[in-house]
């Protein structure tokens, strides 16, 4: 049996992003601080099996990676997403999970432990010594309920899809939407993408974010000088939530997701995690 401890950080990275990352590892480190830490890759992202859909399927790895970190004896698990990991941390807490058949066709094989291998999604566990089903839109299936989480913290999310407003997401469009851009993603970026349209659509991290539970503890964190998504963004997502229960965060000069965050804001969101989270 498992050795009981007590708080696990999920770390969910942003589109491009991996375990490997220097950015993602600093992150694990400094977080580490504060809590045990689990990382993985998301589905086309380096080592990673299959293909990325872009914020869809990918609620279904950071649930297998949040199951991990209870299997590991975790009383408490706490998610941590950045930029695309930032939607998929606010899709998951809200129970937008997809159909079990979905998954069997495309999720993740595994996540593990540092010294674990084999395919599909890979995953390290950094050491320091219920399940909730939500209504749909139309059209999308829910089928499975996704492991809880006790808190959540949301940097550089998007609050809504197909944003093109700025010329950072114009290029990552063209990545996702062009097969040139698809090519070199996955030659340059070590990302490999679908390139099927979502079909359904999944509801967006403003639409979702409403179904949060509200005992789930939530901070949205953005930076002032985000080339990606502009300030409406996180404050949308804020409104959504209700401001008496999501505690927003606008930091100045500070940029977009994990190569941005520097370590005192990555201590910061650990301090507020271990003070929002009850030890029992």
């Amino acid at each position: 049996m498992a050795e009981e401890r007590e708080l696990a950080i999920v770390v969910a990275h942003g589109f491009t992003g991996a375990l490997e990352r220097p950015a993602v590892r600093r992150a694990a480190r400094v977080l580490g601080g504060s809590a045990g830490v689990v990382t993985f890759s998301f589905r086309g992202h380096g080592r990673s099996g299959g293909l990325s859909t872009v914020g869809d399927l990918e609620v279904l790895d950071l649930d297998a990676a949040v199951s991990w970190a209870r299997r590991l004896g975790y009383r408490r698990v706490a998610t941590v997403g950045f930029s695309m990991g930032g939607s998929v941390v606010l899709r998951h807490a809200a129970g937008q999970t997809v159909h079990a058949a979905v998954c069997s066709a495309a999720g993740p094989q595994d996540v593990r432990g540092n010294d674990a291998g084999g395919d599909g999604v890979r995953g390290d566990v950094r050491r320091n010594g219920r399940g909730v089903v939500r209504p749909a839109r139309e059209g999308r299936t829910t089928a499975h309920s996704p492991a809880r989480v006790d808190a959540v913290v949301s940097v550089s999310s998007p609050a809504r899809w197909y944003y093109r407003g700025t010329a950072p997401m114009r290029r990552v469009h063209w990545a996702i939407t062009r097969p040139a851009g698809r090519l070199v993603s996955r030659l340059g970026l070590k990302t490999r993408i679908r390139a099927a349209d979502w079909d359904p659509v999944p509801l967006s991290p403003v639409e979702a974010v409403p179904l949060i539970d509200p005992d789930i503890p939530l901070l949205i964190v953005h930076g002032d000088r985000d080339g990606y998504f502009p300030l409406d963004h996180p404050l949308s997502l804020a409104d959504a939530a209700g401001r008496d229960r999501a505690e927003l965060w606008i930091e100045p000069g500070f940029g977009h997701a994990e190569n941005a965050a520097d370590d005192a804001l990555l201590r910061r969101i650990g301090d507020w995690l271990t003070g929002r989270v009850p030890a029992r």
